[in-house]
């Protein structure tokens, strides 16, 4: 399988859960969500058997890359709002996976997030929030102090817990948005920061249904960072 044809397979993939999210039948539902989950994940969160965008990313940064400075995504969805628009590999991989355990955990079911002091210390770590604020001088800062292998098993974790949260969700669930208190709470608890480059987030995913939540930040949004370090090493083979 090359790039291309990984990247246009989830695509076709997305396209037909957007489809499928209007729908009533919620096994139909679940099942979509997983299989579109599974494709921008690391094949270990969700069982598979073939490598993921995500693996060959992560095994990019982590072949001597580490301090590669990349273009920060491929589309210029928010970089109206970010503190740069380039930044060191491993920003891309503490970016998606905080959002992905915030907007899961609090967001999703209002219950606790997985990141926590111990995580932090484990993963070496400055920040707790989603780092969009960083300007690349401080995202080099921050990201040369990372545990790589941390991060993964992090990683690994809020993918499989957000899997478990996905196939556990009513109709009535994906369908309505969340309370402004919930969505306050990653303020609260350092999700984001005050910095209006992190806490426009807030207002963002106030706005989506549990639904949305899963077609962006839980699914899309890693398809927009993890191509820029396929892309940018050719000699990738899938």
């Amino acid at each position: 399988m090359t790039k291309e044809e990984m990247a246009s397979g989830f695509r076709t993939g997305y396209a037909g859960f957007r489809e499928i999210l209007a729908c009533d039948d919620l096994e139909t539902i679940r099942k979509t969500a997983l299989s579109v989950h599974a494709q921008v994940h690391p094949a270990e969160v969700s069982g598979g058997k073939e490598k993921t965008a995500a693996d060959l990313a992560f095994a990019q940064m982590t072949a001597g890359r580490r301090n590669e400075i990349v273009p920060r995504q491929i589309w210029d969805t928010d970089l109206h709002y970010a503190g740069n628009d380039r930044v060191p590999t491993p920003w891309l991989f503490w970016h998606t996976s905080r959002i992905e355990d915030l907007v899961s955990n609090i967001l999703m079911t209002d219950g606790k997030q997985i990141f926590d002091e111990r995580w932090k210390k484990d993963i070496g770590s400055s920040i707790t929030d989603t780092g969009n604020a960083l300007t690349l001088a401080e995202a080099e800062a921050f990201c040369g102090k990372l545990d790589l292998d941390a991060l993964y098993a992090y990683m690994i974790e809020v993918g499989k817990n957000a899997r478990k949260i996905m196939a556990g969700l009513s109709l009535e669930d994906l369908r309505s948005m969340v309370r402004e208190e919930t969505v306050m709470r990653i303020l609260e608890e350092g999700g984001v920061t005050v910095d209006f480059r992190s806490v426009w987030l807030l207002v963002f995913w106030g706005r989506l249904t549990r639904a949305e939540m899963i077609l962006t930040p839980l699914t899309f949004h890693h398809l927009m960072h993890f191509p820029v370090l396929l892309d940018r090493f050719p000699e990738i083979r899938i």
